[in-house]
């Protein structure tokens, strides 16, 4: 098990009506306020009116800024560095899925950006400063309302890339499930799909030492096998909402990948389909992470699958436990309707070579249970075809 450092700085309010108060949250931190948001679902099923009623009961003053993308954009991004630069934002109030967050992400550390906030995501600028931030999550999936991380995708390059900074790190976020209840079932599969994905970067490492974490990460695992579907059938189960909502934020808050490796090539495979073609996040993982199991799958890391199909599914005997585990995820996918192949969902197959290179070009090698190359990232696209 390796040695590792921890702390977690977000403080969480989770239930019912935890909106109320968080103005004196937000006062410890700034005083011109930016409401960051998507395409307005948060108006439409009242959860606007909830958060302003709480800002101006605090007397706290703020502008709006929104429609943000899913997989949100590089030019929305501009736009709201350059709207809380007009106004000497010093605070940003995330209200949203993962979308909203890693653009209010960006934004606050955009800018402080010398150049470009692209350039933090090339890698070409590090992350020195950010304002700070808050969130209010309406949806249970990406888990960056209590992580470092932050995705963007630039339309004009083809291109979805992340920075990882502490900087960036929200001070605080409202975990209500009750706002998650009007997520349509779509987007509430895909979200559990984004869940499990986050866990199985982290879970299928080829270091075999750090149990804490992989008992965890197979705990989290079964939570979103039984409670993701009734989610999915009735959106309005509370308690199946809630146990969803606290896994995904613990997918990825960084207790899971303590002591070991991680692996995250599925989702650099995940990010050149967003990138062409603006698929739903948690969709392209349901497509990409069965067929990179089944690539990866070999007499070396066979172990890991198994322990996955006992500890996580259940299975029994010794007999392809390895390859039923995957025949089960793929079952569940099926079960809250997602696409396990590209085709599924309209992709010809003649980007396939583009994709991979994107990902050489950018990475090199990449993954940790498995290092693969440009013709392994080619053979799972052409798996998950």
């Amino acid at each position: 098990m390796k040695d590792f450092e921890l702390n977690l700085k977000t403080k969480i309010y989770f239930g019912k009506n935890k909106v109320k108060g968080i103005s004196e949250e937000i006062k410890k931190y700034g005083k011109k306020i930016m409401l960051v948001y998507g395409g307005g679902s948060i108006k439409k099923y009242g959860i606007f009116d909830e958060v302003d009623n709480e800002l101006s009961s605090g007397e706290i003053d703020y502008i709006e800024f929104g429609g943000i993308s899913p997989n949100p954009r590089l030019k929305e991004v501009r736009e709201g560095i350059k709207v809380a630069k007009e106004n000497d934002i010093d605070f940003i109030l995330a209200v949203g899925g993962g979308s909203v967050i890693d653009a209010s992400k960006a934004i606050a550390c955009g800018i402080y950006a010398k150049n470009d906030v692209w350039d933090y995501f090339t890698g070409e600028k590090e992350i020195e400063k950010a304002i700070p931030l808050g969130v209010v999550l309406t949806i249970a999936a990406t888990g960056s309302e209590m992580n470092i991380n932050a995705v963007i995708t630039n339309q004009k390059d083809k291109q979805k890339l992340a920075i990882h900074s502490e900087k960036v790190l929200p001070k605080f976020a409202v975990l209500d499930p009750s706002y998650t209840e009007s997520v349509p079932k779509y987007h509430t599969a895909a979200g559990i799909a984004d869940i499990m994905a986050h866990i199985f970067e982290q879970y299928f490492s080829p270091d075999r030492e750090a149990v804490v974490s992989d008992r965890m990460a197979e705990s989290l695992l079964r939570v979103c096998i039984e409670e993701g579907p009734i989610a999915y059938r009735n959106g309005s189960n509370y308690i199946a909402r809630a146990n969803i909502m606290w896994a995904s934020t613990l997918a990825l808050n960084g207790l899971l990948s303590l002591g070991k490796r991680t692996d995250w090539a599925s989702h650099k495979l995940a990010h050149e389909l967003s990138a062409h073609y603006d698929l739903a996040h948690g969709a392209t993982l349901s497509i990409i992470f069965p067929a990179w199991m089944k690539y990866v799958l070999d007499e070396n890391t066979e172990w890991k699958f198994v322990q996955f199909g006992k500890n996580v599914w259940d299975l029994s005997g010794s007999d392809k436990i390895a390859e039923k585990s995957i025949e089960k995820l793929e079952e569940l996918f099926h079960e809250i309707g997602l696409p396990t192949r590209m085709r599924e969902v309209g992709i010809e197959d003649d980007n396939l070579e583009e994709m991979a290179e994107n990902i050489k070009e950018v990475y090199g090698e990449i993954g940790a249970l498995k290092k693969l190359d440009y013709e392994d990232l080619l053979n799972i696209y052409k798996l998950a075809f």
